[in-house]
């Protein structure tokens, strides 16, 4: 009866460890949220938040006025410093909350298409197709942010709308396509198309640079300058129609097309005075995107 016992309890323990083990091999074979991506993207989208909008703000004024640089910057110094950050809480929410989805949900993808990636697209592009959703996903979320900010950034809007509960208020009386969600195609388009260029080209950019001698947090930094640039001048027209288009409330409510139609004729014609504004979107995406691919990158190597 021991020697019985003694066999029993052996194969007993045996069983456990063999079950311990299969289920040690399936924990590490199932793909595991990287919550970290999700914080390090909050905080590293933060940082530039404040920095950064000053030339924002002046950026919004000359995509919706058409004026010159210093024509914006002059408005911008009458008004004030109080009313230079007027509206900075929106995209102090929406940036922090941006660069949580955007890197988050970008790595979550990124780790849920792997499995499928060699039988629907080289694994190189990976990156960008876990972006092009990112921008989808980034786009339903943070459009009523974005939709806020313009309306308190445009001038004309001071005395009918002062105040961001007489705005909510006024966006709830309305359908989601005329208020919480207008310009949405538009949005959803740059966002998608920005977020899978900068994803399939920062590590890449970033790697070559290293190979270059080139320090680690500088070619991240390089990086996503250079990935901005790319992203920026192609879609600053779609920037532009959205701003014009988010910044009314009320009157037509055009469509897209009807929409382009009259911020073309608005611009005559020009894609000089279409793209007024342009370098200092190139520098504000330059310091913003180099700093959070940077500091980014750097929270990920430290936690790994």
């Amino acid at each position: 009866m021991g020697k019985l016992g003694a066999m029993c309890y052996s194969s007993k323990r045996e069983m456990q460890q063999n079950l311990a083990d299969s289920n040690g091999k399936n924990d590490l074979s199932e793909p595991v949220i990287p919550l970290h991506s999700y914080m390090h993207g909050g905080i590293s989208s933060l940082v530039c938040t404040v920095i950064t909008f000053p030339v924002y703000k002046t950026v919004f004024r000359q995509q919706l006025h058409s004026t010159l640089i210093r024509e914006a910057v002059l408005q911008l110094y009458e008004e004030g410093l109080l009313k230079l950050y007027r509206g900075v809480v929106p995209p102090m929410l929406m940036k922090t909350l941006q660069g949580t989805i955007l890197f988050g949900f970008q790595n979550t993808f990124l780790q849920q298409l792997s499995p499928w990636a060699e039988s629907y697209f080289p694994r190189a592009m990976l990156p960008a197709v876990a972006g092009l959703g990112t921008g989808v996903v980034e786009c339903l979320f943070f459009t009523p942010f974005e939709r806020v900010q313009s309306i308190l950034q445009n001038s004309g809007n001071d005395r009918s709308l002062p105040t961001l509960s007489k705005i909510v208020g006024r966006l709830r009386s309305e359908t989601l396509a005329n208020g919480w969600y207008r310009a949405f195609l538009p949005t959803l388009t740059r966002n998608a198309l920005g977020s899978g260029l900068y994803f399939g080209l920062k590590d890449p950019l970033a790697r070559v640079l290293c190979e270059k001698d080139c320090p680690p947090i500088a070619s991240s930094f390089v990086s996503g300058m250079v990935s901005s640039i790319v992203i920026s001048l192609p879609l600053y027209p779609l920037s532009v129609l959205v701003a014009n288009m988010q910044a009314q409330v009320g009157g037509d409510n055009l469509g897209v097309r009807a929409s382009w139609h009259q911020l073309w004729q608005k611009r005559q014609r020009s894609l000089v005075l279409l793209y007024r504004g342009g370098s200092l979107v190139i520098l504000r995406s330059c310091i913003s995107w180099g700093i959070t691919t940077a500091i980014y990158d750097q929270l990920t190597k430290r936690s790994g």
